[in-house]
């Protein structure tokens, strides 16, 4: 089995940061694409970013210019460094990625649990 497990959620200031890590373990042959989603409060779950295994990455327009998706690939890790907080983009943050394991020849989608991110003065 996979399992996906987040950090670095917490409270921020408007203009603050954050930067969240999801670590992927598990008997693991390959991730593809990872990718960063969150849902608000009373909405549907959203893209916030992704990033492929050979580091073409993709953003939402609400994140662009203010978060920056990235990869460790030895360590199965991947991160989000949030600036310029906004009180909107509070959500619960939840990582994503394709993993392709030992012993399969096709990716399956997983899923973390997920880290709160709230953006309050």
């Amino acid at each position: 089995q996979v399992q996906l497990v987040e950090s670095g959620g917490g409270l921020a200031q408007p203009g603050g940061s954050l930067r969240l890590s999801c670590a992927a373990s598990g008997i693991i042959l390959r991730i593809n694409t990872m990718g960063w989603y969150r849902q608000a409060p009373e909405k549907q779950r959203e893209l916030v970013a992704t990033i492929t295994s050979d580091g073409s990455t993709n953003y939402a327009d609400s994140v662009k210019g203010r978060f920056t998706i990235s990869r460790d690939n030895a360590a199965n890790t991947v991160y989000l460094q949030m600036k310029s907080l906004k009180p909107e983009d509070t959500a619960v943050y939840y990582c994503n990625a394709d993993v392709i394991r030992l012993f399969t020849r096709t990716g399956r989608d997983y899923w973390g649990k997920g880290t709160l991110v709230t953006v309050s003065s």
